[in-house]
C-alpha cells in the first residue's frame, strides 16, 4: 500500500482525468502483474494518475458455478504486491461489513458495489477503515440519491469519497447512461468517475452469463470526458474472451493506449 490521498488523483501538470483499471477479478499473480505493468507503462507515459483495480472475490454472480475467486487472502496479497511493485494505489470491492477491515489491510481504496450502495452498515464499516471509499451508484437510483451515501461515509468520520456511475437499468437486460448525473454528483463535492465497461453490460441473460457491448467502450468514454468526468473506470484484459469474469464487456488491453490518447485530446479541448 501507499500513502494515498484524493489529491493524488489530480495531475497538476497535464490536467488529465484519472484512471481506475485492471481485470474484473484477480485470476492469478502472473496475469495481474502483467496487466498492471502494461497499464503503468501507458499511464506513466501519458501522465494519467492510475489506480489498479481487481476484485479479490466476485460475490454477485448469476449462476452458482460461476468463477468467484482464487481465495480471499491469496487474491488480496496479489493486489498488495501489485501496489508495492509498481508504486500505485489499488482498489477492490467489498460485499459485507466484516470484509472492510480485512481488505483495508491490503488495498488503498475500498469499493462499494452498485447493488450495495444503500447498505448503511457496509458504508460505515468501509468509512471506519479510514480508506478512500469508492461508491458505485446503484443502477436503480438517481444521481441525486447518492448524496445520502456520501453523507453516511462523511458522518462516520471519513471525508474521502469517490462516486462512480455505471449506468441505469433500462428494461430487464440493458443499461443506459444518463450523463446529466455526472455534474449532479460532482455537486456533492466529490470526484466522479464513469464506469465505462460495466455501463455496457447486458445483464440477466437467459444463459446466466452477462453479455455486453464492448464495441461502444470508446463512445461511452469519450462522452464522459466531454461532460467533465474526473476519472474513468475500465476493466481490461489481454484475452477478454477467456477472462474468468465479465469478459463480454471488457476492453482488450492492446486497445487501451490508443483510447487514452484520444481521451486526452478531448480533455484538453474541454478544460
Amino acid at each position: 500500500m501507499i500513502n494515498f490521498e484524493l489529491d493524488n488523483l489530480k495531475n497538476q501538470t497535464s490536467g488529465n482525468f484519472f484512471l481506475m483499471a485492471g481485470p474484473c477479478a484477480i485470476e492469478g499473480e502472473e496475469i495481474a502483474l502483467r496487466i498492471a505493468e502494461k497499464i503503468v507503462t501507458i499511464t506513466d507515459k501519458l501522465e494519467i494518475p492510475f489506480i489498479f483495480k481487481g476484485s479479490y472475490r466476485k460475490a454477485n454472480r448469476s449462476k452458482g458455478d460461476s468463477f468467484t475467486g482464487i481465495g480471499d487472502e491469496k487474491a488480496l496479497k496479489i493486489l498488495e504486491k501489485v501496489g508495492r511493485t509498481f508504486g500505485v494505489p489499488t482498489v477492490t470491492d467489498i460485499h459485507e461489513s466484516e470484509e472492510a477491515a480485512m481488505a483495508a489491510a491490503y488495498v488503498d481504496v475500498l469499493q462499494i458495489p452498485a447493488f450495495l450502495c444503500r447498505q448503511t452498515d457496509l458504508l460505515i464499516a468501509a468509512a471506519q477503515t479510514g480508506k478512500v471509499v469508492n461508491i458505485k451508484k446503484g443502477q436503480f437510483l438517481s444521481a441525486g440519491s447518492m448524496k445520502f451515501a456520501v453523507e453516511k461515509v462523511n458522518e462516520a468520520g471519513n471525508g474521502r469519497v469517490i462516486l462512480t456511475d455505471r449506468g441505469n437499468t433500462f428494461g430487464y437486460q440493458d443499461l443506459i447512461v444518463d450523463y446529466r448525473g455526472l455534474p449532479e454528483m460532482q455537486g456533492f463535492g466529490v470526484p466522479v468517475v464513469m464506469d465505462v465497461t460495466h455501463s455496457l453490460q447486458q445483464p440477466n441473460q437467459s444463459s446466466g452469463v452477462t453479455g455486453g457491448k464492448p464495441q461502444l467502450i470508446e463512445t461511452i468514454a469519450k462522452a464522459a470526458i466531454a461532460v467533465g468526468a474526473d476519472g474513468l473506470f475500465i476493466e481490461t484484459h489481454p484475452d477478454p474472451a477467456n477472462a474468468k469474469s465479465d469478459g463480454a464487456n471488457m476492453l482488450h488491453l492492446d486497445l487501451l493506449e490508443d483510447l487514452m490518447v484520444k481521451l486526452i485530446r478531448i480533455r484538453q479541448a474541454v478544460i
